[in-house]
């Protein structure tokens, strides 16, 4: 059963912007609001790497490569995440993936959501 569905990307020109969403529609509000989520992101050949993150207090923490330009964000009555994103460049051209560690210690992440950003 998909428990994380993910919109958002797509095509964009260097310097603009996306905002992608994740939905948890299977979660109770509860244990979205008590998760602590991220969002990572894998290009081609290379490794998945963290993008944002932010715990289940709210603090966010940013990667230095996006910091400035990236704000992530929740909604937890709507049991939704986002990440808006400002500023992209053709390094930010990967598979985006939004990732939630529950209380329980199990993980789940959404299906990927393809960002190119190119002229």
């Amino acid at each position: 059963q998909v428990q994380l569905v993910e919109s958002g990307g797509g095509l964009v020109q260097p310097g603009g912007s996306l905002r992608l969403s994740c939905k948890a529609p299977r979660y109770i509000s509860s244990t979205f609001g008590g998760s602590s989520m991220g969002w990572y992101r894998q290009a081609p050949g290379k490794q998945r790497e963290s993008v944002a993150t932010i715990t289940s207090s709210g603090r966010p923490s940013y990667a230095d490569s996006v910091a400035g330009r990236f704000t992530i964000s929740r909604d937890i009555s709507k049991k939704m995440l986002y990440l808006q994103m400002n500023s992209l460049k053709p390094e930010d051209t990967a598979v985006y993936f939004c990732n939630i560690q529950k209380p329980s210690g199990n993980a789940d992440w959404g299906q990927g959501t393809q960002v190119t950003v190119s002229s």
